[in-house]
């Protein structure tokens, strides 16, 4: 079923393995080991050995050793992961927000890559690239047959390269190739609108270094359009997450000053830890506090937070944060359930160890992990329901995954039903003509959710979801 949904892609981000996290950035590693199992290590060594000298044909050394810590760190949770020199490289990008490439936004349709939207400012968007345009050949390569992430890594590379796109502009009948060169793409992870006098909107599509400082300056021009706000929206939906020092500003924000945003515990006692609204939880060295420029009426200005199943990780604590102090309205779909924590720990200068270190709570001391966040009010995705709800994966849904260390879990009977449902739903869809089975974008009017966040700030009638219930947790796979 997943191959027929559409899948997007940032050109200037590619591909971030493990983006549903939270993650801790440290900058040294633990200086300390733990005594090693002799006799299994003298296994492992003689395995090598023989795979070596036995093998049919001559092996890599090094990418046999590289095979046997990937494979020892991706057996404990779908989070870990030993990163190789390529990976590290990509996943620093992907926390930075800034990357190498061409600057477009992009999905798959009928075997060739569509431009969703050029990114302003960038080289797609100065060569006049439009949405809905088709990347049939990047360079000498043909799309057709080409996987996403595929095409995402052909058209990344070093900085002032040269890449040829060949583009299919159906409305205009032909077809015409396009140089760009290649330069560094700062991403906008916040995106804002005054919907109305008095009531905004502000979405996070991801929890990066310059999340924070983007996020307050759009609160800025919020204010400076609309000084006598009366109600903010702070979408959250497919967010998967990133920072946890991002997180806790972003819940700072909004929170009295010095309360428990969020807490960790796990084996070793730095992780065993209590982050709250405050500058040292999130201010990093040598920056001043950006959250000090908020108006102050932010504080408590009435908010309404929107998440669904692809909510995730740093969004889920803030989520959890501002729902357990009561300082704002939960509404949407249960969200993703990744409430654990990756501590990023450098093996060298160009390796690296994303393993998780800690589980983390809310403040009212709640285990997000494996189940999420619900929702203070169940909104469907659309007025007619949840179109393709059942069909996103959580967080229980992967296998290996850390249970929430705080009951049994029990298996969602209802959930595959929901799901046969939803697969007909969309055999039903993909007869349809494209344009109709888009969803609409989130921001606008036409977004059904946003809609009933609104009327909630409002006071009037929510249109309450009928079938959306909690969620149960669902039993752990080993």
């Amino acid at each position: 079923m997943g191959h027929k949904l559409k899948v997007a892609g940032w050109i200037s981000v590619g591909v971030i393995t493990g983006a549903l996290t939270t993650v801790s950035l440290q900058t040294v590693a633990r200086g300390t080991l733990a005594p090693l199992p002799l006799e299994e290590l003298q296994q492992l060594a003689a395995v090598f050995s023989m795979v070596k000298t036995d093998y049919v044909e001559a092996v890599d050394e090094k990418k046999l050793i590289t095979d046997a810590i990937s494979g020892m760190v991706a057996s404990l949770d779908p989070h870990s992961q030993y990163f190789d020199k390529k990976s590290f490289k990509e996943f620093r990008e992907g926390t930075a927000g800034r990357f190498v490439g061409v600057g477009i936004e992009i999905t798959q349709e009928d075997g060739l890559v569509k431009i969703v939207t050029p990114i302003e400012g960038t080289p797609a968007f100065r060569a006049g690239l439009k949405t809905n345009d088709l990347i049939t050949k990047i360079d000498d390569t043909v799309v057709k047959g080409l996987s996403l992430n595929d095409a995402v890594k052909r058209m990344r590379g070093e900085p002032n390269t040269k890449v040829t796109l060949m583009i299919l502009r159906k409305d205009e009948n032909r077809s015409f190739p396009v140089i760009l060169t290649r330069e560094e793409i700062r991403t906008q992870s916040v995106r804002s609108k005054v919907i109305e006098p008095g009531y905004a909107w502000i979405r996070l599509s991801q929890f990066q270094e310059r999340t924070v400082d983007d996020f307050v300056r759009k609160m800025e021009e919020i204010y400076k359009q609309d000084p006598n706000l009366k109600g903010l929206v702070l979408d959250l939906r497919n967010d998967p997450g990133g920072l946890l020092d991002a997180a806790v500003a972003i819940s700072a924000a909004f929170l009295p000053e010095n309360v428990t945003v969020v807490s960790t515990n796990g084996q070793l006692p730095e992780s065993k830890f209590i982050y709250r609204a405050s500058p040292e939880a999130y201010v990093r060295r040598g920056s001043s506090d950006p959250l000090k420029r908020l108006p102050a009426a932010m504080k408590n200005v009435p908010l309404v937070v929107l998440v669904n199943e692809g909510s995730a990780s740093a969004s889920e604590i803030v989520a959890g944060a501002l729902q357990d102090h009561k300082r704002a309205t939960i509404m949407g779909r249960q969200t993703f359930g990744k409430g654990s924590v990756q501590t990023v720990r450098p093996l060298g200068p160009d390796t690296g160890l994303k393993i998780t270190t800690a589980r983390y709570y809310t403040p009212s001391g709640a285990s997000i992990q494996a189940k999420g966040i619900v929702p203070d009010v169940m909104v469907d995705e659309t007025e007619e329901g949840n179109v393709f709800a059942a069909l996103r994966t959580r967080e229980a849904d992967l296998e290996k995954h850390l249970n929430s260390g705080q009951g049994k879990e029990e298996k969602d009977v209802g959930r595959e039903k929901a799901r046969e449902l939803a697969l007909k739903k969309l055999e039903e869809d993909s007869k349809k003509p494209v344009a109709d089975r888009k969803m609409p974008e989130f921001g606008t009017d036409k977004d059904f959710p946003l809609m009933q966040a609104l009327n909630q700030l409002k006071g009037r009638p929510v249109m309450v979801s009928k079938t959306l219930s909690e969620r149960k947790d669902e039993p752990k796979t080993n």
